[in-house]
């Protein structure tokens, strides 16, 4: 299939509310959105955010990686731009999953294909503070269905403790949390906080220190009281296998886009699987897009809830038909194909770069 034009476009979207975690807070999503079109006008779409500090990637960076791939790519059959991109997934996986992934969607990669109505169970992130909004917060999201709760630490590991102690409280073994640092402790901060956790229902901890710090996370998994999963540390194959061997990891938490798309993530999940480690999949500051792919991809794989989250987090949607959200769950409905509100587009677009078969960038 030849290419005939691709748009990149940075959008701005507004959170409901703030979203905070260890290394920043959240106020919107700022995705780089790869749209590409085939010779027949068949359109594939393609996401990926790059919060700065979570990586070595940086909003710039990855823009300028997906003009200049789209600048190279028009005119080209789908072929060979799989190929010139997967050359390069490896030195810029985010801004990498936004081509591949709209080449994928071009294509109708069968791991997008829903032949049957199937229900995602969601977690869901604890936001309030205080002991007593944080038990009226437990209150509202089980009533809206959920049953694994997030809490996010990082920050003051006395604190931390107090704040999941209210949740544990509060829900009562009614549900499940979890637990994520995002690389917020050092090794004794780490080590500190997983020793004093309580485990009643509680069923994992998620990436207390640094990615690359894979002594310090080794660490805190030989003390924690509960099981470790490893996150920002998970990148490729190999580090699934690395994983695999720490004792107290049982594990991975995989997003599309640090491991470079489609294809790429189906392989890591079942490295996983043969591994023996559990499998947590999906992103928590994407668009409906990203959060779409993954819920399909991840059916074969899951048995925990997803955290392909995001989608609920901003004041608008990107589908025309949005995703359908009930009980708790993300519903991938029978058939679903995504199609994009363009005037939502065109309304949270801040930068945009167009490359056609017959004019220059405009």
């Amino acid at each position: 299939m030849k290419i005939h034009e691709i748009r990149v476009h940075q959008l701005a979207l507004p959170l409901r509310k703030p979203y905070r975690v260890s290394f920043r807070t959240y106020t919107a999503l700022e995705p780089i959105i790869v749209e590409m079109r085939g010779a027949d006008g068949e359109t594939g779409w393609g996401e990926a955010y790059i919060p700065p500090g979570s990586t070595f990637e940086t909003p710039e960076s990855g823009w300028a990686f997906c003009t200049e791939q789209a600048a190279q790519a028009v005119g080209l059959d789908s072929a060979s731009i799989a190929e010139a991109v997967e050359q390069r997934t490896d030195s810029a996986p985010f801004a990498a999953t936004a081509l591949s992934m709209a080449l994928a969607m071009l294509e109708r990669h069968p791991a997008l294909a829903v032949a049957e109505t199937h229900r995602v169970p969601l977690l869901v992130p604890v936001s309030a503070q205080e002991d007593a909004d944080i038990a009226a917060e437990v209150e509202t999201l089980l009533d809206a269905g959920y049953r694994t709760l997030k809490v996010k630490v990082g920050w003051d590991v006395d604190d931390d403790l107090r704040r999941v102690r209210a949740v544990q409280s509060a829900l009562a073994g009614r549900g499940e949390i979890t637990m994520d640092a995002n690389r917020g402790y050092d090794r004794a901060q780490g080590c500190a906080f997983a020793s004093s956790l309580n485990p009643v229902g509680i069923a994992l901890f998620e990436q207390p220190c640094g990615a690359d710090d894979w002594d310090a996370n080794s660490a805190v998994a030989k003390v924690s009281t509960v099981p470790l999963m490893l996150d920002e540390s998970i990148r490729n194959t190999a580090d699934i296998a690395r994983a695999a061997t720490i004792d107290g990891v049982e594990l991975v938490k995989l997003k599309m886009k640090r491991l470079g798309g489609i294809d790429r993530t189906i392989a890591a999940m079942q490295r996983a699987q043969q591994a023996g480690l559990g499998v947590c999949l999906g992103d928590g500051v994407a668009t409906e897009l990203l959060c779409w792919a993954e819920a399909c991809i991840g059916r074969p794989f899951l048995e925990r809830a997803g955290d392909m989250n995001g989608f609920l987090k901003p004041k608008v949607r990107l589908f025309r038909e949005p995703l359908e959200f009930d009980g708790g769950a993300l519903v991938l409905k029978a058939g679903f194909w995504p199609d994009i509100d363009r005037g939502v587009l065109e309304a949270h677009t801040v930068r945009t770069e167009r490359y056609a078969r017959a004019t220059a960038a405009a």
